[in-house]
């Protein structure tokens, strides 16, 4: 049995693990709040014009990834208990997959900008550095005291006309939003979508639908066809399904949303990351990825037009 030393030592780590935890809370709870702003669209070069893929025509489709990452700290306890070097071989992983799945655009959430729990860097430069994504725009809906963080987009299709917006702050202690950009369909032009990274918060299925309304307010009035790609933090099976309710005010469509073996949270089982495409557009393909990368599993959809819809839905050669 276990000496009283022992039983000291592993009680102490845990009361320090939770007062670490409870400190950085607290920080995220005092951080300012810009509710809307404009973020810079940041462009790279890439390090091998080889990864490049370039879709010819708008058949080819267009291929999305929505994966949270957790702060860099992988399937660990907490990104501030990690060493920076851990951290560079969490967001090394997450690269090759980018690499490997080649997706056209990818919603991050919890994504960092610099912040001293998780190595005082970039997350998403780190990542578009070294995959074939161009394009980045940070939605940070924390930026003070030393945290940056919250959701982004990577592309390799050039992101235009961006928008972060951070949900009622009263609503929840850890502040959530999403962030939203328009890219021209690839081989088409003259169709242009609004791509979405959003995180719903995680304790409370009403503070869900309240931040879901922001969602759909904003939205509505984009007047474009849409992807809406997060961390949703709930499922679908209950009436109050904060998923439920975006897809059914946006009309938008989930691929097989009461299908089993689509789980994207391995701690509980359930299907909390979700990929959703308005009438114009529709599935060709759907899966969940089995790289262990964070807590959640990463989820990647190919997306074509749906010609019929899209001739319905706009009147002339241009969607507005």
């Amino acid at each position: 049995m276990p000496d009283i030393k022992q039983v000291a030592t592993v009680a102490w780590s845990r009361v320090l693990r939770v007062g670490l935890v409870l400190f950085a809370v607290s920080l995220q709870a005092c951080a300012s709040v810009e509710l809307r702003s404009v973020p810079d669209i940041q462009s790279f070069g890439l390090s091998d014009e080889g990864q490049a893929h370039p879709v010819s025509s708008a058949d080819a489709g267009l291929k999305v990834m929505t994966l949270n990452m957790a702060h860099g700290r992988g399937d660990s306890f907490h990104q501030l208990l990690q060493a920076t070097d851990t951290t560079l071989d969490n967001l090394d992983a997450i690269a090759v997959m980018l690499n490997q799945q080649q997706a056209d655009v990818v919603a991050l959430q919890e994504a960092d900008g610099p912040s001293f729990w998780s190595g005082n860097f970039n997350h998403v430069a780190y990542l578009a550095e070294r995959s074939a994504h161009s394009w980045a725009v940070n939605g940070k809906q924390v930026d003070a005291v030393g945290l940056a963080y919250g959701t982004a987009l990577l592309s390799s299709v050039e992101l235009q006309q961006p928008q972060a917006i951070t949900f009622d702050p009263s609503l929840s202690m850890i502040p959530k939003g999403f962030v939203v950009s328009t890219i021209d369909w690839p081989g088409l032009p003259t169709v242009q979508v609004d791509v979405v990274s959003v995180h719903l918060d995680f304790s409370s299925e009403t503070t869900r639908r309240q931040q879901a309304r922001e969602l759909i307010a904003v939205m509505k009035h984009r007047q474009r066809p849409m992807i809406v790609m997060g961390d949703f933090n709930t499922d679908w099976h209950h009436k109050d399904s904060s998923v439920r309710l975006i897809s059914d005010e946006l009309a938008l469509t989930a691929y097989s949303p009461d299908s089993p073996g689509l789980e994207t949270f391995p701690f509980s089982g359930k299907r909390l990351d979700w990929i959703l495409l308005s009438g114009e557009l529709e599935f060709s393909s759907y899966h969940v990825l089995s790289d262990v990368l964070s807590d959640h599993r990463g989820v990647v959809a190919d997306v074509v037009l749906n010609r019929s819809q899209l001739h319905l839905a706009s009147n002339s050669s241009r969607l507005h």
